[in-house]
């Protein structure tokens, strides 16, 4: 990217959200940045945990559930599950202690043993949680699925992680499943919760296995280095890859649920993200059980009134939520939100895919503060870059370092090693120091993959960004999708943001497209807010605002109007199937497409 093109764009687009960290109630716990940092260590960490007792190691689940179940929280709501057919449940940390003893010992029953794989896929259902859990104390490896996906994704990853035990619904079973049983060899149980008639081998009622179990179990001794969860990540070709975390990822789970969304005890805390993405169980499952909050768990998809419903009638005060969402509440405007009491909201966040500048200014305007985007990947197992609640936020901007992760901007060398950039506001891809707790152990089965993601002691993570003489890193783009073009490199998140400052364009997407004079141009996907309609002279003002804001050297040269953008489940828009599609080449993995783009 070229110099004068940079000096336009972040962080001097909108000026930065300022704090005043006195004012803040309650007080943050990570009210002194700095100091935090320079005190913090991992043990630190690990002893705000109670580990198994009498020292028998660490397992998610105790840290979870079991801990409160026999203390004075015993009796508070840890889940509070709201179908979307009305109805309402609270689950205590007792009961739900008592639900995930009695999944462990029907698994027991069943003959599965500690390290076999279980997967959970239905929607968001209090079975999913429980089974999740209750996994966990059973020593076994959790891993979750997408109730959207197809039967061959769910072939290939219950393939992939040799899956011995399914829980599912009838109706998921009778569509996805029932077919693909003769390529799952291994899968000897299937685990149905709720009605529907079905046939097959190894089939079991939730209500007559799990419901009449023991409610008592034992959680055997766990090595916090025990396989406890299998998350799966799409590629750009190829299979997918199912990243391994292990028990001690907890304590990462732990503590950046403190630091990154700031929870507290008293906190009514909403994560909208489905369990089938590593979000929805990282911060949907434990870091606020671990925490000892109540968790909201809303069955319903996406619905802007809906939503705003849970918010001021939940009394919702920490809420976490993707990029997509946000988008799609600008969308409507502000008004929706008018009339509503959302006092007891004090804290938004988001993930998913970088938030762009515009999003967090709105939020400001609609809710009275800023939404804090953060910066993780299913690899890293929990948040390592944030917009905390005492600092300043610098629109647009991943944020700084979690306390304990040590990140910089690298330059790959011809030996193979990393170059550290030191200057400021320098693109580089964005490394990680290895040995935070919840760094994944490794690919399943495949080591030479897993091995390409380190160069030396960093772990390298295909994301291109910069960092700011305060510490402040900045998205650009992943690695494969920067647009080189007449010399420039040009990260789509920029221009996409740009685009998202119109007022008429709710979401933007960019690629680059090969041009014989410059490489790649850039080519711009955009969708328009209610009210604005696509035209030819839509089409010049807003190739005319982009190049105002970024030059035009960076600015799209193309434009097309889509009624929606392919994105995947969690939120992310999927800029590699647009630059498919356009230029005619293999799809690739699509398993995680929202599945009306199908």
């Amino acid at each position: 990217m070229s110099e004068e093109a940079l000096s336009d764009s972040r962080p001097s687009v909108y000026p930065p959200i300022r704090k005043d960290r006195e004012a803040l109630r309650p007080r943050p716990n990570l009210f002194d940045y700095e100091s935090e940092c320079a005190a913090f260590s991992w043990d630190k960490a690990r002893a705000l945990l109670d580990g198994l007792p009498d020292g028998q190691g660490l397992n998610i689940a105790y840290e979870a559930v079991d801990r409160h179940a026999s203390g004075a929280k015993g009796d508070k709501a840890a889940l509070r599950w709201l179908g979307k057919a009305g109805e309402r449940r609270d689950i205590t940390y007792r009961e739900l202690s008592e639900e995930t003893s009695r999944f462990a010992n029907a698994l027991k029953c069943l003959g599965v043993e500690p390290g076999e794989r279980v997967y959970v896929m239905m929607g968001r259902l209090p079975e999913l949680y429980i089974a999740m859990l209750g996994a966990l104390k059973a020593g076994c490896v959790a891993s979750p699925l997408f109730s959207a996906f197809g039967p061959e994704p769910i072939a290939v990853r219950m393939q992939l992680g040799d899956g011995r035990v399914l829980v599912t619904t009838p109706r998921l079973y009778k569509r996805k499943v029932a077919g693909i049983r003769d390529q799952v060899p291994g899968l000897a149980h299937v685990l149905l919760v709720g009605e529907g008639e079905v046939e097959g081998d190894g089939l079991h009622r939730w209500d007559r296995t799990v419901e009449a179990a023991s409610p008592q179990f034992t959680i055997r001794p766990t090595d916090p280095e025990d396989m406890a969860l299998l998350h799966f990540t799409s590629g750009t070709t190829g299979r997918p890859k199912g990243a391994i975390h292990v028990h001690q990822a907890v304590v990462a789970h732990h503590v950046t649920g403190r630091y990154a969304l700031d929870l507290h005890e008293d906190d009514v805390f909403w994560c909208t993200a489905d369990p089938g993405w590593v979000t929805g169980t990282s911060y949907g499952i434990i870091a606020p059980l671990t925490n000892g909050v109540t968790s909201i768990v809303a069955e319903a998809e996406f619905d802007a009134e809906t939503w705003f419903d849970i918010l001021e009638q939940e009394k919702v005060s920490v809420w976490y939520t993707a990029p997509t969402a946000i988008r799609m509440m600008m969308r409507i405007g502000t008004d929706v939100a008018k009339g509503r009491d959302l006092s007891a909201l004090r804290f938004m966040a988001s993930v998913g895919e970088p938030l762009n500048p515009e999003a967090v200014v709105w939020g400001q305007e609609a809710f009275g503060m800023p939404f804090h985007d953060n910066w993780w990947q299913t690899e890293t197992g929990g948040i390592m870059i944030a917009n905390y609640a005492a600092l300043d936020i610098r629109p647009g901007s991943m944020g700084r370092p979690m306390p304990g992760i040590e990140a910089a901007i690298v330059r790959k060398l011809d030996s193979g090693d990393v170059e550290v950039i030191d200057e400021p506001m320098v693109e580089g891809e964005l490394a990680l120091r290895r040995g935070w707790p919840s760094m994944m152990r490794g690919y399943l089965h495949e080591e030479e993959r897993y091995r390409k993601s380190f160069a030396g002691d960093w772990y390298l993570t295909g994301d291109l960004a910069q960092r700011d003489s305060d510490g402040y890193f900045w998205f650009v783009g992943r690695a494969d999708d920067v647009i080189k073009s007449a010399g420039h490199l040009i990260g789509p998140f920029e221009v996409e943001s740009a685009l998202i400052e119109h007022p008429a364009v709710a979401e933007a997407a960019v690629i680059g497209k090969p041009d014989p004079t410059l490489g790649e141009m850039v080519k711009a996907f955009v969708t328009l807010r209610p009210g604005h309609e696509a035209s030819e002279a839509m089409r010049r003002e807003l190739i005319g605002h982009a190049r105002k804001k970024l030059g035009a050297a960076v600015a799209p040269k193309e434009i097309d109007f889509r009624e929606n953008l392919p994105k995947t489940r969690s939120g992310k828009i999927m800029r590699r199937l647009l630059k498919a599609r356009e230029l005619g080449l293999p799809e690739g993995d699509i398993s995680t497409l929202e599945s009306d783009e199908k």
